[in-house]
């Protein structure tokens, strides 16, 4: 009966959107190749399954410690556990309200009384009274109030759920985003130097042609000024090499001065050949902020329900058995039995418009949710299509890159071929060198965007929390069910 006459509307999850695929355009099977470190070409594969350790497919052993430390050591972690084990328990403290209240109390009393008040003569009396007493109350839930209480409470356990799930697929997507970010700044850096160096020797060169009147001043103020600007580039890419490390420690759990770990080399990683897409209907299911805000709109509909049955009729029991007397040995006798029964029927009246403008604003607050999700769906729809996009044409932007890159290389030693032989300028060589250095670089940053796109496509489908376990043991196993 009480299960049937629940108030309120019941929660129905929103229908999976009806779209067949990401892209305005169908994405191509598999992406150009290049010939280079982590140019391979990539295939995707429709509707196939997210490992839950799914970092472990850039086949590095230092990724995935990275991965294992952050998730074990992070207090963000930390926090959305015992987060997540505050929202069950709270929600299994409410489900107590559906069982009796009993208590049980014993009192012991001595007290003197005049016989004067009681028109018995001008003495007193002494005497003792000792009573215990059984109580149990019970709040019939006849409209379900309390029920969808404890459905509001266990949907937000829900959304705290997804939100620790949510965490942790940011914090491992952040790991290995910065762990590629220190490479690329490392080979980088690495990259420059090399470039110094050869720039200082062509600088020595210049100046001893000078020296024996083969070359302007020009050339050799020309070679010096580009020669700074390459020297002036390294300390930025030192900071932000540094700044990404002190990022990577806090991620691990620690603090810069405790963070040694060495630096990833680009060339060590293996980019994943056959990454999963999954098909657009299951998307909602597999995404922890989508899953999280459903949870939330579910919450939003069992507060309606609350707040309806806050307007009927609200009916409870009780009732109470003990023993009285005024010696332990009579408390054991027949004529010290006492005992109530009561019921009672509150139906509320006149509350000067707060229950029916609560009942309002709940459903105005179920609105909000409703648009929340929907919003949230469209942005992680958007997200998996960025990322595809960003997929197909990043390989196209390494494969360019690493043209470009053999190129300018042939450029340069054409450029100081024809200046050695004296039938070019040094200019020319100049203008090469610049090309040179611009080109290996970008051919850096091209690789590396290979594999954050990777990561990206990985966290934009859900990251594979469904093959996998996150929540604590302890916290998986508390808060007993009542049915």
């Amino acid at each position: 009966m009480v299960a049937g006459c629940t108030a309120g509307p019941d929660f129905h999850a929103p229908d999976a959107p009806a779209s067949t695929r990401f892209t305005e355009a169908p994405t191509p099977s598999a992406t150009v190749k290049a010939a280079t470190p982590g140019g391979e070409s990539q295939t995707l594969t429709p509707d196939r399954d997210i490992p839950g350790e799914w970092w472990t497919m850039f086949h590095s052993r230092q990724i995935t410690a990275l991965v294992a430390q952050a998730l074990k050591a992070n207090p963000d972690v930390a926090a959305a556990q015992a987060t997540l084990l505050e929202a069950r328990e709270t929600m299994r403290a409410e489900q107590g309200a559906l069982l009796p209240s009993v208590s049980a109390g014993v009192q012991a009393q001595r007290q003197r009384e005049s016989l004067a008040a009681m028109g018995l003569g001008s003495g007193s009396t002494t005497y003792s009274v000792g009573s215990t007493m059984l109580n149990v109350s019970y709040t019939l839930d006849a409209f379900g109030g309390i029920r969808r209480q404890i459905e509001q409470l266990n949907a937000q356990a829900e959304y705290q759920q997804f939100q620790l799930e949510a965490t942790n697929l940011v914090l491992a997507a952040n790991v290995i985003d910065a762990a590629i970010n220190e490479a690329s700044l490392q080979a980088q850096i690495e990259t420059t130097r090399q470039i110094i160096k050869a720039g200082t020797d062509a600088l020595d060169l210049v100046k001893r042609r000078f020296a024996l009147g083969g070359v302007s001043q020009v050339d050799v103020l020309q070679q010096q000024s580009l020669l700074d600007a390459q020297v002036a580039t390294l300390p930025g890419l030192r900071k932000q090499l540094q700044q990404v490390r002190n990022q990577l420690s806090v991620y691990l759990g620690g603090h810069p001065d405790q963070y040694n770990t060495p630096t990833l080399d680009l060339n060590s990683l293996t980019l994943p050949g056959d990454l999963p897409v999954s098909l657009p209907s299951k998307l909602v299911e597999q995404r922890p902020d989508i899953r999280a805000y459903g949870a939330l709109l579910h919450s939003a509909t069992a507060a309606v329900g609350v707040a309806t049955a806050n307007m009927l009729p609200q009916i409870s029991l009780s009732g109470s058995y003990g023993r009285d007397g005024t010696a332990p040995a009579a408390l054991f006798t027949p004529a010290a039995i006492v005992w109530a029964i009561a019921g009672s029927l509150t139906q509320p009246i006149f509350e000067g418009g707060t229950l029916a403008a609560r009942q309002k604003a709940a459903r105005a607050a179920l609105d909000v949710a409703a648009a929340q999700y929907s919003s949230t769906v469209n942005t992680a729809f958007q997200n998996v299509a960025d990322v595809l996009v960003a997929i197909e044409r990043d390989a196209e932007t390494l494969q360019a890159a690493l043209a470009a890159q053999k190129t300018a290389a042939a450029s340069l030693a054409v450029a100081r071929s024809q200046y050695e032989a004296g039938a070019g300028t040094y200019l020319n060589v100049l203008t090469a060198e610049q090309s040179d250095y611009s080109s290996r670089l970008n051919l850096i940053t091209a690789r590396a965007a290979r594999f954050t796109d990777t990561v990206a496509l990985f966290q934009a489908l859900g990251g594979g929390w469904w093959n996998r376990t996150d929540v604590n043991p302890a916290v998986a196993q508390c808060c007993g069910v009542i049915p």
